[in-house]
């Protein structure tokens, strides 16, 4: 009779699960896990650190809009990992961190690596944190963790796995029927009543505007938000997560950022919240870009977000998906087909030019590349289809001003977390989720890059051809505007970075390096790094002084 390790157990429910590639770090503790892989032919990818792994592992689920999967081993492995688990538990990323452990036969004896409650430090940062003390209990323990995190509001999920429970052996293969793994597909949609009110209040405004946000992706809705909004003719703008979803409809009017300074008679007078909650992206419910006299409808699975900073019209606790899909299938006739939101939408794309203007005026030249002019150029160099990832205060708040006029079909950038130093595990994951032929380019600032430079080498062993361009401007830029305007010039202290060149390190690791001093090089460089498909480089070496528009919001200003 052939015997089962626990190690093989998860590989393969994981592989039942539809798992086709993990992220991870080995270790003793772990490498039961490993070897079921190996057995199974179940690809890891393996990163430089524990952070990385778990950052790919976001990446991956961000783009595929499915589960990923981070290995962890025991001890600092697992307490690497703490800063992923909470960027995704507040993005809504559903990632499953598999996390060795202590041996349960060592416990409380002051071993190696056993010392730590593991399920206590994750459950603040996960939806669901769970030990498995045997190995038969794996297949449904692992299988609600599945459900948990891929139920919405979707989210991480913990489980600890201690080592004599991954090696211990059993009998014969436990039950790992689908029974295990199913869940609901979606949430309900609405109501033939809602369908009818949201339906009433389009036809009745004059100015509507739908507002994407990571929901809408991640629920699979992406198709049915454009074919929705066209149909009508209605605006489309969304927050960072749900820009792939608008960006190649002609209805996309760019991030929800772009409302900000309309005078109050151009002001939407309906705003309907796809997937969106109240918070950074919505200035925490000021009424600076959702109006606080227009109506508004709020679509979002968790009922706790519904109208939480902001009265709502309509409040609708559902996935975006079966929602949209209710709509879709209603016929629309007069106002509220759209015919005459023609003017609207001139005024709309007429504001949206005049922020452009207002961002391109304030653009002083030096001896180094201006940052705008930088974000502009990758902007317009950025193939159909791409993922760009952003990372670094300046650089993404930057970026925000152009990424909208990109074709891309996910923009991963800063959470709620607001953590740096997340980009180059999250390029990696989403690298390693796209079809062949997809680009994947991350946009840095140096600051933020320091943090992963070993990943350039995790990228080359892989074979994963992301494209990391560095917006070199040799400091920790945000934090040092902050110092500059509110204590004092005399007052810059720890925020200097004017020390090495990020090309030269990814080619000291095997990756490709370029150099772009002047503007006319940038595109060249993209465009040769793009056509590559090997890990590269581009290090622009940018202006520290000028500060994006959505900075100044940041510091209590206005944006211009």
């Amino acid at each position: 009779m052939t015997r089962v390790s626990g190690g093989d157990i998860v590989v393969r429910l994981l592989q039942q699960a539809g798992v086709d590639r993990m992220f991870g770090i080995n270790g003793a503790h772990i490498d039961s896990v490993y070897q079921a892989a190996l057995d199974h032919r179940l690809p890891i990818v393996d990163t430089r650190h524990e952070m990385n792994a778990g950052h790919a592992a976001e990446g991956y689920a961000r783009v595929r809009n499915a589960l990923g999967v981070a290995l962890l081993t025991a001890g600092g492995g697992f307490t690497n990992a703490v800063t992923s688990m909470a960027n995704a538990h507040l993005d809504r990323t559903p990632v499953l961190y598999l996390a060795a452990s202590g041996p349960l036969a060592g416990d409380q004896t002051n071993t190696l690596q056993a010392g730590l409650d593991q399920v206590a430090i994750a459950t603040p940062v996960t939806k669901w944190a769970h030990r498995v003390t045997r190995a038969s209990l794996i297949p449904r323990i692992l299988a609600r963790a599945i459900r948990t995190a891929l139920s919405a509001p979707r989210g991480p999920v913990l489980v600890d796995i201690p080592w004599d429970v991954l090696t211990g052996q059993l009998d014969e293969m436990p039950d790992l029927t689908t029974e295990l793994l199913h869940g609901a597909d979606h949430g309900p949609g609405l109501a033939q009543a809602g369908v009818y009110q949201i339906l009433r209040l389009l036809a009745e405004s004059r100015r509507p505007v739908i507002v994407a946000g990571s929901e809408v992706p991640r629920s699979g809705a992406g198709g049915e938000l454009r074919a929705f909004a066209e149909r009508l003719g209605v605006p489309l703008m969304s927050d960072y997560e749900g820009l792939g979803a608008i960006s190649r409809s002609p209805m996309n009017f760019g991030l929800v950022q772009g409302l900000y300074g309309m005078p109050p008679e151009d002001e939407p007078d309906l705003v309907i919240m796809a997937g969106l909650r109240f918070g950074l992206t919505t200035a925490h419910g000021s009424g600076a870009l959702i109006p606080r006299d227009a109506r508004v409808v709020q679509i979002d699975p968790s009922g706790a977000e519904l109208g939480h900073l902001q009265p709502v019209t309509l409040s609708v606790a559902a996935d975006p998906l079966p929602v949209l899909q209710d709509l879709n299938r209603e016929p629309v006739t007069g106002r509220a087909a759209g015919a005459d939101l023609v003017g609207w939408r001139n005024t709309l794309r007429a504001h949206l030019q005049r922020r452009r203007e207002a961002v391109a005026a304030q653009v002083v030249h030096d001896e180094r590349v201006h940052p705008y002019d930088a974000v502009r150029a990758i902007a317009a160099a950025v193939p159909d289809a791409s993922v760009v990832v952003a990372d670094g205060a300046l650089t993404y708040l930057w970026l925000s001003e152009t990424i909208s006029e990109a074709p891309v079909s996910a923009f991963l950038c800063h959470g709620y977390l607001g953590s740096m130093g997340v980009g180059m595990g999250i390029a990696l994951g989403a690298q390693a989720a796209v079809e062949p032929g997809t680009n994947v380019v991350l946009v840095t600032g140096d600051g933020s890059v320091g943090y992963s430079l070993g990943e350039f080498d995790s990228m080359v062993r892989a074979g994963l051809g992301a494209v990391v361009v560095v917006l070199n401007n040799r400091a920790w830029g945000a934090t040092l505007h902050a110092q500059e305007i509110l204590l004092g010039k005399d007052r810059i202290v720890n925020n200097r970075l004017e020390n090495g060149s990020y090309a030269a390190a990814a080619i000291a690791l095997g990756a490709d390096g370029y150099q772009v001093r002047a503007l006319d090089e940038l595109a060249p460089a993209l465009a040769k790094a793009l056509q590559s498909g090997r890990p590269s480089c581009i290090e622009v070496h940018v202006s520290l002084d000028p500060i994006p528009p959505e900075e100044r919001v940041i510091m209590g200003g206005s944006p211009f």
